[in-house]
């Protein structure tokens, strides 16, 4: 994930997953608008997103060695890896690595899925949040 800002706009970019009409699964690039709005008065204005519906927040520990085969989403869901890093593979052979501070967005909840597997020699701990 990265913030990008210029004088008239910031952005966040995120990596999304999902799930074509065939069952594909490919990523995807995410790119969401940040505007300046005053949040919590007094405090001067700071850059938000429009607000995502969620249902529930959870944490995934993924030990050191974990290898998740082919399998969708349960429900659409952001990860944010808190710890360590983690590597997916979308059915049309794309694979992409996340660290320590990236965000992605996981929405191929039907079709073939993505696979996942531990890179690091640590567990991965991601906080997870559940879209509506």
């Amino acid at each position: 994930m990265g913030i990008e800002e210029n004088k008239e706009v910031a952005s966040v970019k995120y990596p999304r997953i999902y799930a074509d009409e065939s069952g594909e699964t490919h990523f995807d690039d995410v790119e969401i608008e940040l505007t300046p709005t005053i949040a919590a008065p007094p405090a001067p204005p700071i850059n938000l997103s429009s607000p995502m519906p969620a249902t529930q927040f959870i944490y995934y520990s993924f030990p050191a060695g974990y290898i998740g085969e082919w399998h969708p989403v349960p429900h659409r869901q952001i990860f944010f890896i808190l710890s360590g890093e983690i590597a997916g593979e979308v059915s049309d052979g794309e694979v992409r690595t996340f660290k320590t501070g990236d965000t992605v967005l996981g929405e191929d909840t039907v079709g073939k899925g993505h696979r996942t597997w531990v890179t690091s020699d640590t567990d991965v701990l991601t906080a997870v949040v559940q879209l509506s």
